[in-house]
């Protein structure tokens, strides 16, 4: 029978790397995904697993786990290769701030640390809230957020949530629920409608290239190209739904929208 809580636990995701880190039981974690960078030390301290999509499972069976952590329908094969050998396995599936917050409680719950997982979110939550009362009275400028160049992606729920809570508006507000990326695709013409003051790109681990945005067709005519309000936001920082994006995530935003350092 897996033992509970669990002791040896392998992190297919990054943000239930940094919560566990967070909530101080990362001697639990035996292996982690490739892309897993927070904290720093997590490099040298875990073995590597598994890419996003894909994932090692004869090596992640040689850890003996007793719980993996995956995420999504993304990672639905892995989960099931990895149940069918006899492996506990538990799927998040959070999608937006308070899906975040409920996931943390969740983990902690998993580990037997409730109180920790509660301290840890309701800290979260607050700077959330302090960022939302800080931005009051403020311009709120036109926000596009560019999660893929080819084709145009626009940014999913918490992103988007994130955007309003820095004082931004999202200019594609309505497509925030959609989970699929496929389902975000927006036109060129239809940025270019939109008209945003300030465009925030982070293109999936790739880097960002400025100069490709403002060379598109027609996009000299918006006021983020024009006033040169291009940002690139690392995606550790904000396109994990978990912990990095409420701190450091949302903090890039603020910086970028009312340009503070």
């Amino acid at each position: 029978m897996p033992h509970f809580p669990p002791s040896r636990i392998v992190c297919l995701t990054e943000e239930t790397v940094e919560t566990l880190y967070l909530l101080g039981e990362e001697d639990r974690i035996v292996g982690v995904s490739g892309y897993a960078v927070r904290p720093p030390r997590v490099r040298k301290e875990k073995p590597r697993v598994s890419a996003f999509i894909s994932a090692d499972i004869p090596k992640i069976l040689a850890l003996e786990p007793d719980l993996v952590l995956c995420f999504s329908d993304l990672q639905g094969e892995i989960a099931t290769d990895l149940i069918r050998a006899g492996v506990e396995v538990h799927v998040f599936n959070q999608r937006d701030v308070a899906g975040i917050l409920a996931m943390i409680r969740t983990l902690g719950a998993l580990v037997g640390q409730p109180e920790k997982a509660t301290t840890c979110a309701d800290s979260l939550a607050r700077h959330l809230d302090e960022v939302a009362a800080a931005s009051c009275g403020k311009p709120r400028p036109r926000v596009y957020f560019e999660e893929w160049d080819d084709p145009l992606i626009t940014g999913i729920g918490w992103v988007s949530e994130l955007i309003e809570i820095a004082g931004g508006k999202d200019v594609f507000p309505h497509l925030r629920k959609e989970k699929s990326a496929k389902d975000r695709i927006v036109a060129p013409a239809a940025v270019v409608a939109a008209s945003p003051d300030v465009i925030l790109a982070s293109w999936c681990g790739k880097k960002v290239v400025p100069e490709k945005i403002r060379a598109r067709p027609g996009f000299d005519r918006i006021p983020a190209v024009r006033d040169n309000r291009i940002v690139e936001i690392k995606s550790a920082l904000i396109l994990q739904p978990g912990p990095a994006a409420l701190t450091d995530g949302l903090d890039a935003i603020v910086a970028a929208l009312h340009g503070l350092p």
